[in-house]
């Protein structure tokens, strides 16, 4: 069994990239990529232009399998946003959508304090190249 930490809002990317991994390990992560196919038991069509009930089947339990793990790993506050979106698909675009803003806006503000940054001569020298570096640091994990 595989449990998640709750999604909060917070790290987006790594809990987006932890949602990936599990999702593929039980083979479902097609739903979230519409240029994948199911990755085992691929059912062919009964003509080429029309899925057999089989494979229909087979997609509808994915794709509830798929919304099911996204909503369980979800804070309650996000979980009431997103319960009324019908297909994992929509869920997973609308968090992605939100919180890659946020993520892009706060790596635009570090980078703009990390240019904006200046010595001062009024302040001890080694406090400000410690600042320097924490500032470094974090533009460094992104």
């Amino acid at each position: 069994m595989i449990k998640l930490d709750r999604f909060d809002g917070n790290n987006f990317a790594f809990w987006q990239d932890k949602m990936k991994f599990l999702l593929t390990v039980f083979k479902i992560y097609y739903i979230l990529d519409p240029n994948l196919q199911p990755i085992e038991d691929h059912v062919p069509a009964t003509d080429e232009t029309q899925p057999n009930a089989e494979a229909l089947e087979r997609v509808n339990e994915d794709e509830l399998l798929c919304r099911g793990h996204i909503l369980n790993t979800l804070s309650d506050r996000l979980f009431d946003l997103v319960t009324g979106m019908k297909s994992a698909k929509e869920i997973w675009d609308a968090l992605e959508f939100k919180y890659r803003a946020e993520e892009q806006g706060t790596n635009k503000y570090l980078i703009t304090k990390y240019f904006d940054f200046k010595f001062i001569n009024t302040k001890p020298l080694l406090k400000q190249v410690h600042e320097l570096q924490v500032k470094i640091e974090i533009l460094e994990t992104f």
